[in-house]
């Protein structure tokens, strides 16, 4: 048995091991995020150029064997009985475990990874002659009554898959065998574990979502495509992808409530900006620091950055005056919130949200209130007879939102396992297979194409894609225990979207703890119970 003496030795090495690796590490990762932030904004390949070769040296640093072979010798010696310092052990030898490969690999990867990055962030697709951004798109999916123009428009959108494909097999194949170098069967599996996740454990709670889902699916689905023959003037056995609000089938089509002429002329900056402070959560600051209105080879898409595990925190979005680019507002910001409100007396190492599934939980909770009636009355102004009126169908909105992303998910769930597993494998057809079984969307007749490619996902996050379901599950646990055990009263939702009692409940419980915990005692912790399916399920059937 270890001494006293030798326990407290093995503390003091580690933390001067951390010192220095935090001393090394933090100016390094700070401004890899600068340089890619600013090629994200920009376009600039002098930008693109930098990130990669930052990206390159920090994975590099990770990559070096003594550091690695110093972790795993302490944890082997027994460790510290500092728990702040074991999470930092911990943390850390899954980190360095994902690195120890070949340096070569490690620059061949980064270089694909950023080429792929660059081609996504400046595509803009020929639409009938026409560079259009995926706004235009996105106009054509929501307004066009011509199911030529929006097939078109929907072709469009795929383009960007066949011209990536190659590179992003390549990628693929690089990682997989940087995996099995490491003693892992492919990539999917050795991510999957290092962020602390079994596949075995992800995929029954997948498979329960299904189940759980399939029958609610399979009515609206029957509901939707009546819907959208009369909308279209064609036979329900003629509805196609194409039909759909988005290149994808990731948004539920509006039923009939529109709530885009609520956001119209409005500010979605101070809208954000307002209602956050109201419950408790300033993130003014945070905005003033942010990009985000379209701009030539710029992002077209949206995400939150913390530059330097300090006060630096920036959303890059493209917005319009509509719903849809409300909820992404209040989505990113939500994930803004969680960085900022982080413990800054945290260790570095531990300064970050829980895991991803804990900050996607936190963007998904405040995302979905662009169709809450209660936010939209406290808010966009709807009148309170309106919005109590649109009660029902905004609710309704919500669930069909929350079960049309959920079939998503496990398309894509589903498709990136089996594209690390074979990448051999005839992966169009296997695209337009899960397609066709999770979201109930027929193939288009003869299409061949590398459609799944066209997904930035599989780029520049993969082994990503599961934390936007588990994210959503926990959502709708944290929802529930605010409004039944926070606030507790006839009014919960009133209170819910203009009460800093919300925010204060998720700085202490959630937020603050940062990386302290694993996700698992972060959602025990804030929620009173492990993550489940079950109540996601029931919340999804308008019965819980």
């Amino acid at each position: 048995m270890p001494t006293v003496s030798e326990t407290a030795t093995r503390a003091a090495r580690l933390r001067e091991f951390l010192a220095r690796r935090e001393a090394e590490l933090a100016p390094l990762q700070r401004d890899l995020n600068e340089e890619t932030w600013l090629a994200n904004v920009t376009g600039d390949p002098g930008h693109e150029r930098k990130a990669a070769e930052l990206e390159a040296r920090v994975r590099l640093r990770f990559a070096e064997r003594e550091p690695y072979q110093f972790l795993v010798d302490l944890r082997g010696a027994g460790g510290t009985a500092d728990p702040l310092l074991e999470r930092q052990l911990d943390v850390l030898m899954r980190t360095y475990r994902a690195h120890q490969v070949a340096p070569a690999a490690i620059q061949r990867m980064v270089g694909l990874e950023k080429s792929l990055e660059s081609r996504f962030n400046n595509f803009r697709a020929d639409l009938n002659g026409r560079r259009v951004g995926d706004n235009q798109i996105r106009d054509v999916l929501q307004k066009s009554l011509d199911s030529r123009e929006r097939r078109a428009a929907w072709e469009a959108a795929k383009q960007i898959g066949a011209e990536v494909a190659g590179d992003l097999l390549a990628l693929v194949r690089e990682r997989n065998d940087a995996a099995r170098s490491l003693g892992y069967p492919h990539y999917y599996n050795m991510m999957l574990e290092l962020d602390e996740l079994e596949e075995g454990e992800l995929f029954a709670l997948l498979e329960e979502l299904e189940r759980g889902t399939r029958p609610l699916f399979e009515t609206y689905r029957r509901d939707l495509d009546g819907r959208l023959a009369r909308q279209f003037g064609i036979a329900a056995a003629d509805v196609r992808p194409w039909h759909m609000r988005d290149p994808f089938f990731q948004e539920a089509p509006p039923a009939d409530v529109d709530l885009d002429p609520y956001f119209a002329g409005r500010s979605l900056e101070q809208l954000t900006a307002d209602f956050f402070s109201a419950i408790g959560l300033d993130i003014r600051d945070l905005m003033a620091r942010s990009d985000l209105y379209e701009k030539p080879g710029k992002c077209q898409h949206a995400f939150c950055m913390h530059v330097d595990r300090g006060q630096d925190i920036r959303v890059l979005c493209n917005i319009r005056a509509d719903e849809q680019w409300m909820g992404t507002m209040l989505h990113e910001f939500g994930h803004a919130a969680y960085d900022k409100h982080l413990d800054p007396g945290l260790p570095y190492f531990l300064r970050a949200p829980a895991h991803t599934l804990t900050t996607e939980a936190s963007a998904m909770l405040f995302g979905r209130l662009s169709k809450n009636a209660a936010w939209l009355t406290r808010w966009a102004r709807v009148p309170e007879a309106e919005a109590r009126a649109a009660a029902a169908s905004c609710a309704r909105a919500t669930r069909e939102q929350l079960l049309v992303q959920t079939r998503w998910c496990l398309v894509m769930c589903h498709m990136e396992r089996a594209l690390y597993r074979d990448p051999a494998q005839d992966l169009n057809t296997l695209w337009w297979d899960l397609v066709e079984r999770y979201q109930m969307l027929r193939r288009p007749e003869g299409r061949h194409g590398p459609d799944w490619a066209s997904k930035i996902h599989f780029c520049v996050a993969p082994v990503y894609y599961h934390n936007y379901m588990l994210g959503e599950m926990m959502a709708s646990q944290l929802q529930r225990h605010i409004l039944e055990r926070v606030l507790g009263d006839g009014r919960a939702w009133d209170r819910y979207v203009a009460s800093p009692a919300v925010g204060e409940f998720l700085v202490s419980e959630l937020y603050a703890q940062g990386k302290s915990a694993d996700w698992r005692g972060a959602v025990r912790r804030a929620t009173g119970r492990s993550l489940e399916a079950a109540p996601f399920v029931v919340e999804l059937a308008g019965t819980g």
